[in-house]
């Protein structure tokens, strides 16, 4: 069944379309892989379709228990090994209005930087009780929130002696399929942020920001997890930084 807001009866408009001097350009010679995948020609401007623009939903039924929790939901026998923490936050529009019912898919590395990819390397050692995957579903005021370990840092062969920032990474579909979004989210205080060819790809420092999620003290648990909070805009002229990727939002 379709969201009520999504349905052409109510006269549902184009949604606001996306400031490109905001979000990275695809060709940023300094992070070197945007030079083979980035595009060729100009954008062509197109309208939004009525498929694009009213679909997709997501229902409860999807969402398994442990989705949310990356501490348990891939444990064989134990708990990870690193810092547990909380991420939290809304997700809304490009004006502001909370986004109920969007679907939140996140993955990272472990607390030693390494990633269960049959393609990572790394020679940090596996979690045999860490995934690094989870998924949930935002609440009618917008909010989410999910329990995992602090990922770790890790080199990439972008220069002689470059590392990534610990990150988790977001994929987010909003009540429409062009609000996809796909990004990474940051940690206050990390001095390798500043470092990182990826994050200086954004051209706003204010961008770069958004993309940092404060540590949020009022969300810890005592004795348990500490908790940062990462809110996203899905659109509009300050929606949160997508990656410089072909399938960026």
């Amino acid at each position: 069944m379709a969201h009520p807001l999504n349905t052409p009866s109510v006269g549902l408009g184009e949604f606001q379309a996306r400031d490109h001097a905001w979000h990275p350009a695809p060709l940023t010679p300094g992070y070197k892989t945007s030079i083979t995948r980035s595009r060729g020609q100009p954008l062509l401007s197109l309208p939004q379709t009525l498929s694009e623009i009213t679909g997709p939903t997501f229902g409860h039924s999807d969402i398994g228990p442990l989705d949310d929790d990356l501490i348990l939901n891939y444990g064989h026998g134990g708990e990870p090994v690193g810092e547990r923490i909380i991420v939290h936050g809304r997700v809304t529009d490009g004006n502001g209005r909370p986004v109920a019912g969007a679907l939140i898919e996140v993955w990272q590395a472990n607390a030693g930087g390494r990633y269960r990819h049959v393609k990572d390397t790394y020679l940090a050692a596996i979690d045999p009780n860490f995934g690094g995957c989870g998924r949930c579903l935002t609440g009618a005021d917008g909010s989410y929130a999910f329990r995992t370990i602090k990922p770790g840092a890790y080199p990439w062969p972008n220069a002689a002696n470059s590392w990534r920032p610990a990150h988790v990474h977001f994929s987010l579909f909003g009540t429409a399929f062009c609000q996809r979004l796909i990004t990474q989210m940051y940690f206050e205080g990390d001095p390798l942020i500043a470092r990182c060819a990826i994050v200086q790809t954004v051209p706003d420092p204010e961008g770069m920001a958004r993309l940092t999620a404060p540590l949020d003290m009022a969300a810890a648990k005592p004795f348990d997890a500490l908790a940062y909070r990462f809110d996203i805009v899905l659109r509009g002229r300050r929606s949160t930084i997508f990656e410089n990727r072909l399938e960026g939002n």
